[in-house]
């Protein structure tokens, strides 16, 4: 699938910020603000809350590295989708 759309997968070294600090940073942030940020009776109730989660840090949630701007503003106007 990777091929047929003309992308790759890149590999970087786990635990290592200066080449993967943007996926240990959503680490750091999932299991604080998702994860342990209350407990879950069961995986099954922590699972179902992920989605809702990843929803609000993608499309409500300000991100400072973003200039205070969701993911999905920042891709809405990197695609010149401005609204």
């Amino acid at each position: 699938a990777l091929t047929q759309a003309g992308i790759w997968h890149v590999r970087t070294r786990p635990y290592t910020p200066r080449t993967n600090g943007k996926a240990e940073r959503f680490i750091q942030t999932s299991l604080r603000e998702w994860a342990y940020a209350r407990p879950y009776p069961s995986s099954a109730l922590r699972n179902q809350a992920i989605g809702p989660w990843i929803d609000a840090y993608n499309t409500t949630r300000p991100h400072a590295a973003l200039g205070g701007i969701t993911p999905f503003q920042r891709l809405n106007n990197l695609l010149g989708n401005d609204s």
